[in-house]
């Protein structure tokens, strides 16, 4: 089994080659504005799973998808010429939930802004239910003449 900083260097090399190769040599026309997001490489190298954003609506995701099917082959090799390792990994191309994630992530952040106003907004004119300090305190005597008791004659 090799060693994590190995699957990290070489996830790392897979992500450029791939990024390169559907810049320059991938003429397909159903290939999108395609973004290699991530690599994750499994630890005995055999595997690679490329993680892609496809900026565009659903259609150009799914012709996307099958460009990057298509021209799977020709990667793999690609990787493997420019590598250099023994065996090559298979490649799995998967589409990154990242822009979803995001724009959930916003819209939840927006709902909570928006909640937080509503709130300032209704403690504005607010005032207590009861006294400003609610708290009981000690009673303490200023004057013993005034609480009714004798001064101590010892």
């Amino acid at each position: 089994m090799a060693d994590s900083g190995r699957a990290r260097k070489l996830s790392d090399r897979i992500q450029q080659i791939v990024a390169t190769m559907l810049d320059t040599r991938i003429k397909d026309p159903r290939l999108g504005f395609v973004t290699v997001t991530d690599v994750r490489v499994t630890g005995d190298l055999q595997h690679a799973t490329v993680f892609y954003t496809v900026l565009g609506d659903e259609e150009a995701r799914t012709a996307s998808a099958a460009a990057l099917e298509s021209a799977r082959g020709l990667i793999r090799s690609e990787v493997g010429k420019q590598t250099g390792i023994r065996l090559t990994p298979t490649l799995e191309f998967v589409l990154d939930a990242v822009p979803e994630t995001a724009a959930h992530l916003e819209d939840a952040l927006r709902k909570a802004a928006e909640h937080d106003a509503e709130l300032a907004r209704l403690r504005e004119g607010a005032a207590y239910a009861g006294e400003a300090d609610p708290y009981r305190k000690p009673a303490t005597p200023t004057d013993p003449s005034e609480d009714g008791s004798r001064p101590n004659a010892d």
